[in-house]
C-alpha cells in the first residue's frame, strides 16, 4: 500500500508528531511504500534511515497563502499518487481535502487533541481515527457520525524512534517521583506541587523531578519555590532523555485536567514505575481502567497526595503498582497500533476484511 502521511511539521516536543512519525516508520518496515508531507523537523533523518520519504508541503494558513497551501499539497497527493492520504492535524487534513475529493483518494484523519476547537475539521476524513474511546465519544457528540470512527489507542513501545536510546536509569533521589510533560495548564502541574508538598511532610526523603519545558516553567518554578518543600522539587527542564528519568523513577504522576491519550503513559509503563494520573479522557484506557496505575480525580491535590503517602510509606504497595503497570503491557506496542491502522486504512478503501 502507497500510504501518504500530512503533518504541519516534524518537530520534536509534540505528542501527534510523535504518533504519526511511529506508525510511519513501523508501517515502511511492514513492506509498504510510505512518505510524510510537512515544512519538515527534527525527525526527518530518521524517518529517512527508516525508508519513508519526506516530502515538503507547506502548511501557511494566513489568508494570502493558503490558496497556496491547497494548490501545493493537492500538487504532492497527484503526483505522489497515495493510495491513502492520512491527515494528523486539523490544517492538513483541510489542505488535503479537496485534492482528495477530486482524485478520489481516501483521505484518513486522526483526532489527536480534541480539545481544541478546530477538531471537528477532522471530520473531513472518509474515516476518523480517534486516540482513545473517550475522543470517539467527544467527536460523536460533535455531530460525526459513529458510522465512520474508529478507535486505535495510542501505543509507541517498540517504536524506531526509541530504538537505541539509552536504558541507564537517570540517578535520582529515592523515593523518587517523576513527571514528564509539556508546563502548559492542561497538565495540572500546580496540582503536582500541591499534592507534593502535603504528601512530604509524611516522607521526607521523598524527591519531585519535573521533566518538560513550556511557557508556564518560570512561573510553576516560582510557584514551588515558595512551598516548604522547595528543596526537594527540581525542575529539569526539557530532555532529549526522558525515558531515563522514568527508568529512574520510583512512581510516574501525571495530573492532567485535559489527555486525550498521552504517550508518556506507555513509556512510564515500559518503564517500570508506578502510576498516578487523573481519570480524565484517554487516560483509563491507558491505564486498562485502573489495575495498571492509580487514577485519582482531575483538580485534586489531596488525592494525588494520598496515593503518594501510600505508596513512599509502604515499599509492599509500591512493588505491587510497579508490578501491575507491566500486566498487558503489550497492548501499548506500536505493532498493534499499525495493524489497526491498516485495517482502518482497508476500510476506506472499501476493501472487504
Amino acid at each position: 500500500m502507497r500510504i501518504l502521511h500530512l503533518l504541519n511539521h516534524t518537530r520534536r516536543l509534540n505528542g501527534h508528531v510523535h504518533a504519526a512519525v511511529d506508525l510511519a516508520c513501523e508501517q515502511a518496515e511492514r513492506g509498504h511504500q510510505v512518505a510524510i508531507a510537512s515544512q519538515g523537523g527534527d525527525f526527518d533523518a530518521l524517518l529517512r534511515s527508516n525508508n519513508v520519504e519526506t516530502i515538503f508541503a507547506g502548511h501557511e494558513r494566513s489568508p494570502k497563502r493558503l490558496l497556496q497551501s491547497v494548490i501545493g499539497c493537492g500538487d504532492v497527493i497527484r503526483r505522489w499518487r497515495p493510495d491513502i492520504v492520512h491527515a494528523h492535524m486539523m490544517t492538513s487534513a483541510v489542505l488535503a481535502w479537496p485534492a482528495c475529493k477530486l482524485l478520489r483518494v481516501p483521505l484518513v484523519t486522526t483526532v489527536h487533541n480534541e480539545f481544541e476547537r478546530g477538531a471537528i475539521l477532522m471530520g473531513l476524513g472518509t474515516r476518523v481515527i480517534a486516540v482513545s474511546a473517550a475522543v470517539a465519544a467527544s467527536m460523536r457528540r460533535r455531530g460525526i457520525s459513529a458510522s465512520r470512527i474508529d478507535v486505535v489507542l495510542n501505543g509507541t513501545i517498540g517504536s524506531a524512534r526509541v530504538r537505541g536510546r539509552s536504558e541507564e536509569p537517570q540517578g535520582l533521589d529515592h523515593p523518587a517521583v517523576v513527571f514528564v510533560g509539556g508546563l502548559h495548564p492542561r497538565k495540572g502541574v500546580p496540582d503536582l506541587l500541591q499534592a507534593f508538598a502535603m504528601a512530604f511532610p509524611h516522607n521526607p526523603a521523598m524527591r519531585l523531578y519535573i521533566v518538560g519545558g513550556g511557557p508556564h516553567q518560570g512561573a510553576y518554578a516560582e510557584e514551588a519555590r515558595a512551598l516548604p518543600c522547595a528543596s526537594a522539587i527540581t525542575f529539569a527542564g526539557p530532555r532529549d532523555d526522558p525515558y531515563r528519568w522514568m527508568l529512574g523513577a520510583d512512581i510516574f504522576v501525571l495530573p492532567s485536567h485535559a489527555d486525550p491519550a498521552p504517550l508518556v503513559l506507555s513509556e512510564a509503563r515500559e518503564a517500570g514505575c508506578a502510576i498516578i494520573a487523573t481519570d480524565v479522557d484517554g487516560i483509563p484506557e491507558l491505564l486498562d481502567g485502573g489495575s495498571a496505575g492509580i487514577l485519582v480525580p482531575p483538580r485534586a491535590p489531596d488525592k494525588i497526595a494520598e496515593a503518594l503517602i501510600t505508596l513512599t510509606a509502604d515499599p509492599a504497595q509500591l512493588s505491587a503498582w510497579r508490578a501491575k503497570s507491566q500486566v498487558n503491557v503489550d497492548h501499548l506496542r506500536i505493532a498493534r497500533v499499525a495493524e489497526q491502522t491498516l485495517a482502518v486504512y482497508r476500510r476506506a478503501a472499501g476493501v472487504a476484511q
